[in-house]
């Protein structure tokens, strides 16, 4: 790009999230940020070596205690943040969930896993953890489902 100096050392940090819909109602957590009490989806930062559905899944398990099984990709979002020099690359899934899993721990600084409507939870849009939170509703209820298979993983 002409005009502007490349940090070569840049790069986005990797997210996965999972929109979970059961009976009109959206799995969110409500987390302790640096902002205060914010809701988000179940969603946390690849590991290394770990698939992106593997992810999503372990996500969900670390902070819901729900066992999720993803079926669809849902979007792909790049969020710059705002006043930051940080640029989330998300990619949201869809599925089910199958069941708790009793006598769970949630990661530090979830404080709960909550069932919200979308109306409900767009009246709390000033809490959520950033603007990729309704957007992935709103393409999930947009009836956004990508096949799994556009997402390859080598291990080796």
């Amino acid at each position: 790009m002409p005009g502007k100096t490349m940090n070569r050392s840049w790069k986005p940090n990797v997210t996965v999230a999972a929109v979970i819909e059961r009976g009109g109602r959206f799995l969110v957590v409500e987390e302790e940020t640096a902002d205060g009490l914010r809701f988000n989806q179940p969603a946390g930062h690849l590991e290394e070596g770990e698939s992106l559905v593997a992810a999503a899944t372990r996500e969900v398990l670390e902070e819901t205690a729900y066992r999720f099984v993803p079926e669809f990709l849902v979007g792909v979002y790049q969020w710059p943040v705002p006043d930051g020099d940080i640029t989330y690359l998300r990619f949201a899934f869809g599925g089910q969930v199958l069941g708790e899993s009793t006598g769970a721990q949630l990661d530090d600084g979830i404080v709960r896993a909550v069932w919200l409507t979308a109306d409900e939870l767009r009246d709390c849009t000033p809490r959520h953890r950033s603007p990729l939170v309704m957007r992935c509703v709103d393409d999930w209820i947009a009836g956004r489902r990508y096949p799994l298979e556009f997402i390859t993983h080598y291990s080796g």
